[in-house]
């Protein structure tokens, strides 16, 4: 039996959806405020009708906590930070649409540097 075909996917969105209990001095990607921002991301992408060539992934803490809630996508390591519905929107529209980041909605370098290289 023959498998068909799938393209990879064109970008993968990796949603921080951590969240610590009250009095924690780590701050949490989902709080109160910012508890429907993976289903507001996941809703923008269906009304584009770009599910499938955009993969929405929940993951646990990107380690940025202090500029959350934020997302990672790929390709391209672009870290978005401090987001909103309203962001998101910008992020689907100028990025994932496009093709070009939202410059001042990605992380500040002094939070996000260049990856480590691992070859040896």
């Amino acid at each position: 039996m023959e498998m068909p075909t799938l393209p990879q996917p064109t970008f993968y969105i990796f949603k921080c959806e951590q969240s610590s209990p009250p009095g924690m001095p780590k701050p949490s990607c989902v709080n109160e405020n910012s508890r429907d921002l993976f289903n507001h991301t996941l809703q923008t992408l269906m009304k584009s009708g770009v599910m499938g060539p955009v993969q929405l992934v929940r993951t646990s803490c990107l380690g940025r906590c202090q500029m959350g809630p934020l997302m990672l996508v790929e390709p391209g390591h672009y870290m978005y930070a401090q987001l909103s519905k309203e962001k998101i929107d910008k992020i689907v529209e100028e990025h994932i649409l496009g093709g070009k980041p939202v410059e001042e909605y990605l992380i500040p370098s002094s939070y996000w540097g260049e990856p480590v290289n691992l070859v040896k």
